[in-house]
């Protein structure tokens, strides 16, 4: 088996391509973005439409070995900044995104996210200094 080739290369591609297709969501369906956006932020539909372009930028900056440590640091960042919104659903008497029990589903989810991207990174940053 090639040494470079690991469990964490296949989920650097695929964690890629999800970024990339929920990037493009953002410009092809923006009003279903604009409830994310915190109430107390102005500009709703540009935090939209920048939130797409930096998903996509991430996505295809992690198909290249060179950028793929900062690609993904860059999606660590923005699932850090979307935390809140998760976190905000499952203490919130009327979720922003789907029903409480969806909440409760997706609030893991962002922190298995979060280790999955940390740990594509760290494997990243191992290979670019192969």
């Amino acid at each position: 088996m090639n040494p470079s080739f690991n469990i964490w290369s296949v989920l650097k591609i695929v964690f890629a391509l999800f970024m990339i297709y929920a990037g493009v969501q953002h410009f092809l369906k923006p009003e279903f973005f604009v409830p994310y956006v915190p109430q107390f932020l102005p500009l709703k539909m540009e935090i939209v439409y920048v939130s797409g372009v930096f998903e996509v930028l991430f996505g295809v900056l992690l198909f290249f070995k060179k950028y793929a440590k900062i690609a993904a640091w860059g999606i660590f960042v923005l699932l850090l900044l979307f935390l809140p919104i998760h976190i905000w659903d499952v203490i919130s008497e009327t979720p922003v995104i789907g029903s409480k029990t969806a909440a409760w589903i997706r609030l893991p989810i962002q922190f298995l996210l979060l280790f999955l991207i940390w740990k594509i990174k760290n494997n990243a940053a191992k290979h670019l200094k192969n």
